[in-house]
């Protein structure tokens, strides 16, 4: 087993040769298409700040009865699908180690069914992970527009079918990713949700800031606060650019990735690309760690309680 299986498996394209890879590289040649020798042990930090992390968010959202509404319980699967990337990484760090010092032998079949294992696991998690961003936008996108009807739009029945809907979703989609992970169509429709959710984000969050700019604009221009005005427009610019940029920078990669390999399997800039493909699983693990700090952690509530939970005082 390698770090991140599922995910190896997209390391190249699989329709390739391996000659023909190597003359690709070749032919493009330059030191750059050597691509990056990540150390195992970075994984495993980042699983197990990222594992720490998501942790506490889960325990605080269910300590606090303050914390117990639709949006934090999205925040709280969002901090679950992240948890379960870190674990899947982390279990599966521990017996690549334990097997390569001889520590733990097992035979080739077990190895195999744990591996299937740990590859839904993980593209379950990464699904759900991707989706819960969405859901949360959508959720925010709700309480903006329609805060007076927000109640009876996100009840609690809603809030369960969704979460529900989402991991069903979730599951089905990894099982069939890792039964025809080599064909192309399921390739496409990875790449088809990425940027289903990428836009849905950007066209809401956009929205929400025109809307909260103009309210700022209309406050500002009645007391005569300029200032105002343009210190609450830099935030929110500056919140949206975090959003927004994250999400891009920690999963653009991976799924321009893809649109390579479905595009120029063979071409020598592509492969040059595909050699950086434990950088761009290093991105998204990074995306388990950023997350609890944007959507969690600069709510004052949740934070008083994270303190609490740190102080073991429940």
């Amino acid at each position: 087993m390698s770090t991140l299986a599922p995910l190896r498996l997209l390391r190249e394209p699989w329709n390739a040769s391996e000659g023909n890879q190597s003359n690709a590289t070749a032919g493009a040649g330059g030191t750059w298409c050597q691509g990056l020798d990540i150390p195992n042990e970075l994984f495993l930090t980042l699983g197990l700040v990222s594992l720490v992390e998501n942790l506490l968010v889960v325990a605080a959202i269910l300590k606090n009865r303050n914390l117990h509404s639709p949006m934090y319980y999205f925040i709280c699967c969002l901090a679950v699908s992240d948890m379960l990337v870190s674990i899947s990484n982390l279990a599966e760090m521990l017996f690549m180690l334990l097997m390569e010092h001889g520590v733990l032998v097992i035979r080739a079949s077990i190895i195999r069914h744990m591996d299937n294992v740990i590859d839904m696991l993980i593209c379950s998690s990464v699904v759900s992970s991707l989706s819960f961003l969405g859901v949360i936008a959508v959720d925010r996108y709700i309480t903006i527009f329609y805060a007076l009807r927000y109640h009876s739009i996100m009840t609690l029945q809603r809030a369960v079918v969704t979460m529900a809907s989402v991991w069903l979703a979730s599951t089905v989609s990894s099982t069939v990713f890792i039964t025809y992970y080599r064909n192309n169509a399921v390739l496409l429709c990875l790449i088809g949700f990425f940027l289903f959710m990428l836009v849905l984000m950007l066209v809401l969050y956009i929205h929400m800031f025109a809307l909260a700019r103009h309210h700022v604009r209309s406050i500002s221009s009645q007391q005569k606060q300029p200032t105002m005005y343009r210190t609450s427009s830099l935030k929110g610019a500056v919140t949206l650019t975090i959003l927004l940029g994250v999400f891009f920078i920690c999963w653009g990669p991976f799924f321009f990735h893809l649109i390579l390999i479905v595009t120029c399997p063979t071409n020598p800039f592509c492969t040059c690309f595909f050699s950086y493909f434990n950088l761009f699983l290093i991105l998204i693990i990074c995306n388990s760690v950023v997350n609890p700090l944007i959507y969690a952690f600069r709510s004052r509530e949740l934070r008083r309680t994270l303190r609490e939970v740190v102080l073991c005082s429940w």
